[in-house]
């Protein structure tokens, strides 16, 4: 029996929306760290995990994600849907374990990685204030640090 309120087809078609490039998120922090003046290149293929943005002369990766895509401990990231529980669950462990090795490998390369959580989004200021540090103390290190 199942509990889902869409047919297969239906259920196909709203999942293929799902983005995971160029989400509202995504566009958000390239609007406030372009409005810090900084500049950026996007989904660099060539690094673990593609991250969303890179800031290659700070060795900086950025990760926007999704908090129940990807486990967040916030409320909308603690939410298991209640059809497919198991299968949700695993999928989520699965990009939690994934997340977990493209950060590693980034750090390990030198790089600095930081995340930013869709639930992030809704402080603005606070989340202005977090990247002008994480911008800062790229500064700071200088290159090659």
């Amino acid at each position: 029996m199942t509990t889902d309120v869409f047919d297969p087809a239906k259920r196909s078609a709203v999942m293929a929306r799902v983005k995971s490039k160029d989400t509202a998120p995504e566009k958000t922090l390239r609007r406030l760290l372009t409005g810090l003046g900084a500049r950026y290149r996007l989904h660099r293929k060539d690094l673990p995990g593609s991250p969303d943005l890179v800031m290659p002369g700070r060795r900086l990766a950025f990760f926007v994600h999704g908090c129940f895509w990807h486990g967040h401990d916030c409320a909308r990231g603690s939410r298991v849907p209640k059809a497919n529980r198991d299968y949700w669950l695993a999928k989520v462990a699965r990009n939690k374990a994934r997340d977990d090795r493209n950060a590693a490998a980034l750090t390990a390369a030198g790089w600095r990685v930081e995340t930013i959580w869709e639930c992030q989004m809704k402080d603005e200021a606070a989340l202005v204030a977090r990247l002008r540090e994480t911008l800062s103390r790229g500064e700071r290190e200088g290159p090659g640090a």
